[in-house]
């Protein structure tokens, strides 16, 4: 077996990884100030992708002219193609007005598409394929590859073996050969849930009691939905705007891949969505508005900023990992915002709360052991910035061969 890695190697972002020169595993993009995307030349004859984040699939549309088959589960279908149209809508704003991809590269990929639902094995040129639940987000799969030969491999994409608010954890994962997997939080156990929601809202109710705005950006595919839910549970009314909406009426058509639709419903119900127009009128209040963009990159979220930026008693609560070159990274690090037309130095309180839809260290390490004790021969780390320690904890702990490649790497095994 040959893998050729392409993408997310050593870093968060723009995943790809290409099995024997024609099998690709993710295609994603990654976001930042210019955004970057996996090394190219290649000819692949199946994507497979493992779920609807920017950093795994945003990028599908771009091989669209090579005519691969493409494999998702239902959800990530969706998903992917409500990002891309979001992507080509960005780019229209942007200086260049360049897209990495045109509006019929996204149609024909919306045609190209077969849905599979998970544990469904099918085949494709020769290889027999599975998606296994990986917990992170509905649809969210990671992928067991099975040559003619034999070989086999388990991708597991960004996984999450606890369960949350919005989806189950993780089922258990097939045996395999070589096992590629994620590392993003590598040597850093997640705060038990609870008490992460506890503080959360408690820093909700504050603001409110204090007069201001609780500001929550949050990631439309997973987070925003997870939020409102768990506001919901606490009896606290929310504004939501930007494409989280969208993602709930995705997720309607899909009970399946829920834990609670009715609860998910029942949230949604509650909340008050917010058109264009009347974002002012939601600021003339003490509220809480959940919205996008996640990383304050673009979206609805700049512009609440942009009337909230002077006021001490509000708040911006970050609810995810906020990547280098983001202006996430620059609100929490240095107080500050870039919009297109301004730097906002930010008066009211920017906190951090982890609500990952990642496995922590613990976890990460569990999948390992659990996959050498049944024969894994080789591990391949990606998707973190501690990869190399990472491989290095496996070889020396576990004692099976470990590799943290970086982008462009090959290895024939």
């Amino acid at each position: 077996m040959e893998l050729t890695f392409k993408g997310g190697c050593r870093e968060v972002g723009r995943s790809g990884l290409l099995v024997n020169g024609e099998v690709l595993l993710d295609y994603g993009i990654k976001t930042g100030d210019i955004s970057e995307y996996p090394l190219n030349s290649m000819e692949p004859k199946v994507v497979l992708v493992s779920h609807g984040h920017l950093d795994h699939c945003g990028a599908v549309p771009n091989l669209m002219y090579q005519n691969p088959e493409v494999f998702m589960t239902p959800p990530t279908a969706e998903f992917t193609f409500l990002l891309g149209k979001d992507t080509l809508k960005l780019a229209e704003s942007t200086i260049s007005g360049v897209s990495p991809f045109d509006p019929d590269d996204l149609q024909k990929l919306g045609r190209r598409t077969k849905k599979v639902d998970y544990g469904e094995t099918f085949k494709t040129n020769g290889y027999r394929v599975c998606f296994y639940d990986a917990g992170h987000i509905p649809g969210a799969s990671g992928i067991f590859l099975e040559s003619e030969s034999g070989e086999s491999l388990f991708y597991t994409g960004d996984f999450n073996l606890k369960e949350t608010r919005l989806v189950p954890g993780a089922t258990k994962f097939p045996e395999a050969d070589t096992l590629i997997l994620e590392s993003t939080y590598f040597g850093e156990d997640h705060i038990p849930r609870k008490e992460t929601e506890e503080r959360f809202i408690e820093s909700v109710l504050d603001t409110l009691d204090r007069g201001g705005t609780a500001l929550i950006p949050a990631f439309a595919i997973g987070r925003t939905q997870e939020i409102l839910m768990l506001l919901d549970a606490h009896g606290i009314q929310a504004y939501v705007d930007g494409m989280g909406r969208d993602v709930y009426k995705i997720l309607k058509k899909y009970p399946e891949y829920l834990k609670a639709p009715e609860l998910l419903d029942r949230a949604f119900g509650r909340a008050i969505s917010v058109k264009d127009k009347q974002r002012d009128s939601v600021l003339k209040k003490p509220s809480v508005i959940v919205t996008t963009a996640g990383m304050l990159n673009g979206g609805p979220v700049l512009y609440y900023l942009s009337r909230l930026y002077k006021d001490p008693n509000s708040k911006v609560l970050l609810t995810g990992y906020q990547a280098e070159g983001t202006n996430g990274r620059l609100a929490l690090e240095h107080r500050f915002v870039e919009t297109r037309e301004d730097i906002l130095t930010l008066k009211p309180k920017v906190e951090q709360y982890d609500f990952s839809a990642h496995s922590g260290d613990s976890e990460l390490k569990k999948v390992v052991k659990d996959f050498c004790r049944k024969g894994t021969e080789r591990v391949f780390v990606m998707h973190g910035d501690k990869t190399e320690s990472f491989a290095q904890w496996i070889s020396e702990e576990i004692g099976v061969d470990a590799y943290a490649p970086a982008n462009g790497e090959l290895f024939a095994f």
